[in-house]
């Protein structure tokens, strides 16, 4: 990028600061407005047949405008665009093929490893008038991930394209409970089904089944620091009826809106932004299937359509700020939201300047619906990911389960006595254990560390387990992330404890460096950004250790490993 002078710096920083947006709720008047959330919880309840169904039929009497249910792009300029009714139509056909020629029956379970293809959608819905239990999937996982989520889950039933069937025949073998095999494709594989096959010879009519809306909805696989996946249960009514404060409060939706999420198919993400939250507000669920996530592609489909409500993870918002923003006009773009980590103040900075748009964060677990965010109306402060959802009490308590003071570092934890929010998951199926283990005396603790302030805004340290206590100093890797990715040198970092004979331990920084630093003198890089972190932050955090990697050991999901680099470190296996 062309260098500037200080002078027209400064002249493009005042013609920014005059387009910044100022986003106004559209379902609220401000934050204390939309406390407390509490839902009735019927004893019955099904999305697919008391909410979507219920779109339609608003359609139908024209009490809806006219963006589409799915909105479905890719690179070649296909597009797929159904209403509410037309969704009905073809998820139904699906319905009456996992309970006909497919023989699932309510509460079996169907793993489902897709990328973003129309048909994920369609399953999804169908899944809910079924009442069969969904198990999402990446399409990045190995045959060994596959193995082990179709031997402990029991799953009946496998959906899946070209790209990963010849993973699923390796295993299938030692996966005694799966019975169908069903083939998103317009070839044949023998021992598949092919869908579209199926789905010519069965009926649109199909009764929706009665579920509790206690009874089990999803299982997503937790991509979690440490240990293998564990199974995390919702109920029709956790993620079904507890959404709604996603997208009624934190992305604010209506139904004249089009929602674009970028989370990969198999991220709870999905669930949340992807299908329930939006279309609990009658908004369009729109998606660019892409193979990659690709800064250019991101930034040009945000101006060429008529996108609303943007949402996508932190490390997207990094890659995007590198582009040349000036070169597009985010005409319809009204508001930008952010989950997975905390965002970086410079990230959020530079994406204002460069669109005139805040970036409001949000923070979730698989386990739960948003935990806390910044809402319209509320002052951001960067840093912060906001306050407590409506959903939830939260609050930061130490390791027996007190409330700490304000400023007081501790487990970030929900309230779950004397009533447990429903919107919390159900159990961690088949580990009793461990589900217990993320109770403490009244509060449900997240394994994240945090603090909140004298405002009750919350500010992410880091998970339990990476803190690095050096010298008797407690430093969040994501204090020394955050400072590094500000220098240009910089394209991703991880941090974690290394041992010490003086300290006990002390900060290492991982670093990928920029394809423009990437031959120059490492010794003096090191010192460079050592001093560029102490500058940025408090100097006690600044990395004694640096070592450039060409990549970061990540999960499926996308989030990085360090226990993979800890144990490192220390010498573990």
């Amino acid at each position: 990028m062309r260098a500037i002078g200080k002078q027209q710096f400064c002249v493009f920083r005042h013609i920014s600061s005059q387009m910044h947006k100022t986003s106004h709720p559209q379902n609220f008047t401000d934050y204390e407005s939309i406390k407390p959330f509490e839902p009735q919880i019927p004893l019955y309840f099904n999305f697919a047949k008391d909410v979507l169904d219920k779109w339609t039929e608003k359609e139908k009497r024209g009490e809806r405008g006219s963006v589409p249910a799915l909105w479905w792009v890719n690179d070649n300029k296909e597009e797929v665009r159904w209403s509410f009714e037309e969704l009905g139509f073809h998820s139904r056909r699906l319905a009456n093929v996992l309970c006909g020629p497919c023989q699932l029956s309510k509460q079996d379970r169907l793993l489902l490893i897709l990328p973003r293809v129309p048909e994920w959608w369609l399953v999804n819905v169908a899944c809910l008038r079924t009442g069969t239990v969904l198990l999402p999937g990446t399409s990045q996982l190995t045959s060994r991930d596959i193995l082990h989520r179709l031997q402990i889950s029991g799953a009946k039933g496998v959906i899946t394209d070209e790209s990963l069937a010849p993973l699923l025949d390796a295993v299938a073998p030692d996966c005694p409970s799966l019975r169908v095999k069903i083939l998103v494709s317009d070839r044949k594989r023998e021992g598949w089904r092919n869908l579209g096959d199926l789905l010519e010879n069965v009926s649109s009519d199909h009764e929706c089944v009665e579920t509790l809306s206690d009874d089990p909805m999803t299982i997503f696989f937790t991509s979690g620091t440490t240990g293998s996946p564990k199974m995390t249960q919702h109920s029709h009514c956790s993620y079904g009826i507890g959404l709604t404060v996603n997208g009624r409060y934190w992305l604010d939706l209506t139904e004249k809106d089009v929602m674009w999420n970028t989370s990969d198919t198999g991220w709870a993400k999905s669930a949340w932004s992807s299908v329930y939250a939006p279309w609990t507000q009658g908004a369009c669920v729109f998606t660019h299937h892409m193979p990659r996530f690709d800064s250019a592609i991101v930034l040009k489909t945000l101006s060429d359509y008529p996108i609303s409500t943007f949402c996508t993870m932190t490390t997207a918002y990094r890659m995007l700020v590198l582009q040349d923003l000036s070169k597009y006009n985010f005409k319809s773009l009204q508001h930008c939201l952010g989950a997975g980590e905390a965002i970086n103040p410079d990230v959020m900075r530079k994406w204002r300047e460069a669109t005139g748009l805040d970036i409001y964060e949000g923070y979730g677990q698989t386990e739960t619906v948003l935990i806390a965010g910044t809402f319209k109306g509320m002052k951001i402060k960067p840093g912060s990911f906001g306050k407590a959802s409506p959903a939830y009490d939260v609050q930061v308590v130490d390791d027996e389960g007190t409330v700490v003071p304000n400023g007081v570092e501790g487990n970030l934890a929900i309230r779950v006595k004397p009533h447990k929010p429903f919107s919390l998951f159900t159990e961690y199926i088949g580990e009793a254990e461990k589900t217990r283990e993320c109770y403490r005396g009244h509060f449900y603790l997240t394994g994240d560390r945090g603090v909140m302030d004298q405002d009750g805004y919350m500010w992410f340290v880091g998970r339990a387990d990476d803190v690095i206590n050096s010298s008797g100093y407690r430093i969040g890797p994501f204090e020394v992330e955050s400072a590094l990715i500000e220098h240009q040198a910089v394209a991703e970092s991880a941090v974690v404890s290394s041992p010490d004979p003086v300290r006990g331990e002390v900060v290492k920084a991982f670093v990928v460096l920029t394809a423009e630093y990437m031959s120059h003198d490492k010794g003096q890089l090191v010192k460079d950004l050592q001093a560029h972190v102490k500058k940025v932050t408090a100097p006690y955090k600044y990395p004694r250790k640096v070592e450039f990697v060409e990549q970061l050991p990540k999960t499926v999901s996308g989030k990085i490993r360090r226990v993979e680099l800890r144990n490192k470190e220390w010498g573990r296996t």
